[in-house]
């Protein structure tokens, strides 16, 4: 299971598709994703309630994936992410429970009355804790295949440790808790240090790949946007094909980006601003955002796992906090692509948009489900939804 996300929506008249299987048509941000209709689903009308009531950019994003109530007044409180109940459920089976990978560093401002931290995390280990968000692609590389905990490891995690007691002393009560919660967050890397080298067990199959097929990415963030994209999906894969987890999200950018497309010749705007604009460049940008997208189901699809492709094998969600740029969340663009095990049938374009019971929730119910990850409710949901 993938959860992919890119910040502040789409073009306002090129998201759309419509028809059914190879004869799909679809508009003009959705384009690369042609090769894939058949194995695609394109929904239409879902949205998250909650995300509807403060109406700015890290309102509509920090409960994305739980459709929880979002704290405001810079508190950080939101909701266990779906992504992070299935890895609390499903994770064990693998060395890592799960990968969360990003592209864009995290903001920790406060804008309109609400954390930036909510526009800068879609993936949540608990209602007050982000989850740790890997930039480096040395870095997750190393998350997915480094065998031994070096020197330099602990001794960072040490001195954080020991200069946070030290901090613990002269701060107020409320900034006790919120240090606290960060210190979690550096608990949370001490396990997985601990757990490196740790082999999960193999469900009653072999993974294609026993190893790395590519080698370690330089140490650094690449200064090529595009690069620092292809990257992170190939490690997306490579986690995959080796079993090493399979829950991962990737967080292309955030919402409300800062980030700049000299790549691709749009380097007069950044992207949060473009979004308001609907011209060429943005539409630009679109693509070359749904192109990753295209990128990894392309590359899961080239891989063969008995009878079915890791595609085949795969749920792969995609969206955004909000349909386009003018912070349009009462619909919100969603798609999946892959089989889900054989799971989900794909050719399809789901509207809610007439229908009562529309929220995202019941999607992630839905996707749960088929990863054998059954509740009687998530966010504001209390049933799956049944065309999935």
């Amino acid at each position: 299971m993938a959860v992919l996300f890119s910040g502040n929506g789409f073009h306002s008249r090129e998201w759309w598709a419509k028809g059914s299987g190879k004869n799909m048509e679809l508009g003009q941000v959705l384009s690369p994703l042609a090769d894939f209709r058949e194995k695609m689903l394109v929904i239409k009308g879902l949205y998250n309630e909650e995300a509807l009531k403060g109406n700015i950019h890290s309102s509509q994003t920090g409960n994305l994936l739980s459709g929880a109530p979002l704290a405001s007044g810079g508190e950080i409180r939101s909701g266990t992410s779906v992504d992070q109940v299935v890895a609390q459920r499903y994770g064990r089976s693998t060395k890592v429970p799960s990968l969360v990978l990003g592209c864009e560093k995290s903001n920790p401002s406060v804008h309109k009355n609400y954390s930036m931290l909510y526009s800068s995390h879609i993936s949540w280990s608990s209602p007050t804790t982000p989850t740790p968000l890997e930039l480096y692609p040395a870095l997750a590389f190393d998350r997915l295949f480094k065998d031994e905990v070096s020197r330099g490891d602990k001794s960072v995690l040490d001195a954080v440790l020991s200069d946070a007691k030290d901090l613990r002393r002269n701060i107020s009560s409320y900034d006790q808790n919120k240090l606290d919660e960060y210190l979690q967050s550096v608990r949370e890397v001490e396990t997985r240090i601990e757990a490196a080298g740790k082999k999960g067990e193999l469900q009653g199959w072999r993974p294609t790949l026993s190893g790395p097929n590519i080698p370690r990415p330089p140490d650094g963030i690449p200064q090529d946007i595009g690069e620092h994209m292809r990257l992170m999906s190939d490690i997306l894969v490579l986690a995959f094909q080796t079993d090493t987890t399979r829950i991962c999200t990737l967080k292309l950018n955030n919402d409300h980006s800062s980030l700049r497309f000299p790549n691709i010749g749009v380097d007069h705007m950044i992207h949060h601003l473009l979004s308001h604009t609907d011209n060429a460049d943005w539409l630009k940008v679109n693509r070359f955002f749904v192109e990753q997208v295209a990128y990894i189901a392309r590359k899961l699809d080239g891989i063969q796992e008995g009878s079915r492709t890791a595609l085949d094998n795969t749920q792969l969600m995609y969206c955004s906090s909000m349909l386009h740029g003018n912070h349009e969340a009462r619909q919100l663009p969603v798609i999946v692509l892959g089989g889900g095990g054989g799971k989900i049938q794909g050719g399809r374009v789901l509207d809610y948009r007439e229908k009562p019971e529309r929220q995202l929730c019941r999607l992630y119910m839905s996707l749960m489900d088929k990863m054998e990850v059954r509740l009687p409710a998530f966010g504001d949901a209390t049933q799956a939804l049944q065309e999935v």
